[in-house]
């Protein structure tokens, strides 16, 4: 089944989602125990004190039903009393004596105060239905996605297929030639949205799953909201656009498991788990602190088997879908890097080299028009020819936005106006402190 689209028709948005992840009616349908929800309701009064049920179904994420259900055990239990209405129509709850020492002894054994956790066994049916490998991605989608960036069609048609064939994708060549931007940009081949949950129950450890700094939550439409609570979808997912994730030298194996905290009692996802049905991409694959070998080898089996095996600690395992696009990318030798054998578990190996002279000044003339200012064919070939040729230095994507942001800087400096013409002397002063040169008659 394909993701679903935020202006999808009812037939083909929200009936299959409604499918696979109704809205709870009743405990049984949560697919989590009822002391387990009782203990997260607990919670949430100790945190708050008083709650009335639009609060409660609010914090939890949770159908009224389902929490009239708990409430109904939990006060004949003598957890919660109920301490009747305060100028509003709702009843307003509250934890008796008996109640505050469960919910203290709920938070020792988790610190999670938060919305209900969706379980494991159905979040591995909602990442198989939401796989980023159902879409394929044909030329006209690469050209759409990649729309005015000046890049090889040679190199372009390398990076659909390898975006088609579900295998880990390495992106290598010099610093500078544009292979973390374009890898950002690959994202945009999908416009899906899909459903994420706010965090998955794993037996009684509760996983927090979404990031605000990763998901991009998509506005809740009317038409959802005012659904009957047979017709929505289960209120702890939220529907967002597909996520990708960007690390670079400060990653280290413990952040691609799940890590527990002891002081606040709380488990976070790996970033790999954060990543699912979306792309993650390695940057500066080489300068970690962790050793190639090491990293390489966390991968082997997720790459071959699909899977995931995260450890939760104390002999306990969790196998999760590894659903996503993995990139590596690095400006190091990847027969440096890893042996043969692991580079051929990585389908597609690409390789990004320096700048032809049309090319350069296609970004040329581009920043220019970004950073409204005349742009000069004379200029960018005074850079190609009295700058990059006579040092032997490359033309890279880099050079043009920096090279005439700094010209523009001393502009500003000596008080000349950012639409008047750059000269070749301005731009020779940007290269002269762009560039380390030992040299000191260059000083």
């Amino acid at each position: 089944m394909h993701a679903l689209s935020p202006i999808d028709s009812d037939q083909q948005g929200l009936d299959p989602m409604q499918r696979l992840a109704p809205q709870p009616r009743s405990v049984a349908e949560t697919g989590l125990a009822d002391n387990f929800i009782g203990d997260l309701i607990c919670k949430h009064l100790h945190d708050a004190g008083v709650l009335d049920m639009a609060q409660l179904v609010e914090r939890l994420a949770l159908t009224g039903s389902v929490l009239e259900e708990v409430l109904g055990y939990q006060r004949k239990d003598g957890r919660i009393e109920v301490l009747g209405q305060a100028g509003g129509p709702g009843l307003r709850y509250g934890l008796t004596e008996r109640g505050r020492s469960a919910a203290k002894d709920a938070l020792v054994r988790s610190g999670y105060i938060g919305p209900a956790p969706y379980p494991v066994e159905r979040y591995r049916q909602l990442l198989a239905a939401q796989t980023v490998h159902s879409s394929r991605i044909d030329a006209q989608a690469m050209r759409e996605a990649f729309a005015g960036v000046v890049l090889q069609d040679e190199l372009l048609d390398q990076l659909g297929p390898a975006m088609n064939s579900g295998r880990a994708i390495m992106i290598y060549g010099p610093a500078g030639t544009g292979k973390t931007y374009i890898s950002q940009r690959l994202i945009r081949l999908f416009q899906q949205a899909i459903w994420i949950p706010r965090a998955i129950a794993i037996g009684e450890a509760v996983v927090e799953i979404f990031d605000p700094q990763v998901h991009k939550p998509l506005p809740v439409e009317v038409k959802q909201r005012s659904l009957r609570i047979d017709q929505g979808i289960d209120r702890r997912l939220l529907q967002c656009q597909r996520p990708i994730i960007i690390t670079g030298g400060e990653l280290t194996l413990d952040m691609l498991d799940i890590r527990f905290d002891p002081y606040t009692r709380l488990y976070q996802a790996p970033l790999q788990l954060k990543a699912s049905n979306g792309i993650f991409i390695i940057d500066d694959l080489g300068r970690q602190r962790v050793a190639p070998v090491d990293l390489f080898n966390r991968w082997i089996v997720p790459m071959e088997e699909k899977k995931d095996y995260l450890n939760l600690g104390g002999g306990r395992h969790c196998e999760i879908p590894f659903d996503l696009v993995l990139v590596f990318s690095t400006n190091l030798n990847p027969l440096e890097l890893a042996d043969e054998a692991f580079l051929r578990r990585i389908g597609y190996k690409l390789h990004f080299d320096h700048l032809q002279a049309d090319e350069y000044q296609r970004i040329w003339q581009q920043e220019c028009a970004k950073l409204g200012i005349p742009y000069d064919p004379e200029l960018v070939a005074f850079a190609i020819e009295q700058l990059h040729r006579l040092e032997a230095r490359p033309l890279l994507p880099c050079h043009p936005r920096d090279l005439l942001g700094m010209a523009l800087d001393r502009q500003r400096y000596q008080g000349v106006d950012d639409a008047q013409a750059l000269t070749p002397k301005t731009l020779t002063w940007a290269w002269r402190n762009y560039f380390v040169s030992l040299d000191a008659s260059s000083k």
